[in-house]
């Protein structure tokens, strides 16, 4: 099977079809033609410069920079995670930092040299690919997670502070919120892997298949990868929230409510 390569006119003719969520907008009145338009050139500005480092990357091989690189895609993760919330904290970038950083470094490591046992372990041709993926994926769950239980500790304020009252365990009042923070950021990459394939082709292995890989191996690929995310996933969310507890809650067991900021976001 040879691989296709895609020049400057399949681009130009791809995002020719963007033009027709363009005049779908335009049509309905929505105003989302700005929107499309910037979101088209940075798609292209930002994926062209991104292939451009990695070229660069690739070609040096060295420890250092790939080690640079991945670190700076968890900083811009942890950044992003916290952008759009209602409510923040102080001390919530180092929360997300923390909680990608961790997971997806042992999920990376402990995959690439025990399970796919790539030499060496820094290939930036494996490591970059799979850290995006996992880091992409724990991005999502954190997002999730915080959302869904600041909100919660926000709405519910009264309640945690009632079981304190009566005597239970800062964890015990916690629990409740906690728990279906976890779920809610693990939903999406476990209704990812209950469909996949039969709903949806994940990217890597499409593009292994493209690129000539034998499908089998494609998919076996694509399976070890989607255990890798569940993981990461996992240990992300729970990592989070346990953060989250120990910033809202003190040693003698009060809900620390004052903490909690109301964003930009939320007074709008």
């Amino acid at each position: 099977m040879n691989y296709h390569e895609i020049g400057l006119t399949e681009i130009f003719l791809a995002a020719c079809l963007v033009f027709v969520n363009g005049l779908i907008s335009f049509v309905l009145n929505l105003g989302l033609g700005k929107s499309l338009l910037i979101a088209s050139i940075r798609t292209i500005v930002q994926l062209s410069l991104i292939g451009i480092i990695l070229k660069w990357i690739f070609s040096m091989n060295e420890f250092w920079v790939v080690l640079l690189w991945v670190t700076l895609m968890m900083v811009i993760a942890a950044q992003a995670a916290k952008n759009r919330l209602s409510w923040s904290y102080t001390g919530i970038f180092y929360d997300t930092f923390i909680s990608v950083f961790v997971p997806a470094w042992f999920v990376v490591i402990v995959g690439i040299e025990l399970i796919l046992n790539i030499q060496p372990w820094y290939s930036p041709q494996y490591l970059i690919p799979m850290a995006g993926m996992i880091i992409g994926n724990i991005l999502t769950a954190i997002s999730l997670v915080l959302n869904n239980l600041l909100s919660q500790l926000t709405s519910q304020r009264e309640r945690v502070d009632s079981l304190l009252a009566l005597g239970a365990t800062p964890w015990e009042a916690f629990r409740e919120q906690a728990a279906q923070a976890v779920k809610t950021g693990m939903m999406p990459t476990i209704n990812s892997m209950t469909v996949v394939g039969l709903v949806s082709l994940p990217g890597m292995m499409t593009g292994q298949v493209l690129a000539g890989q034998d499908p089998e191996q494609a998919i076996r690929y694509q399976i070890v990868i989607m255990f890798f995310l569940a993981v990461g996933t996992g240990l992300s969310c729970v990592l989070l929230v346990y953060m989250v507890f120990k910033r809202l809650f003190d040693a003698n067991g009060t809900f620390l409510f004052n903490r909690l900021i109301m964003t930009n976001k939320k007074r709008k």
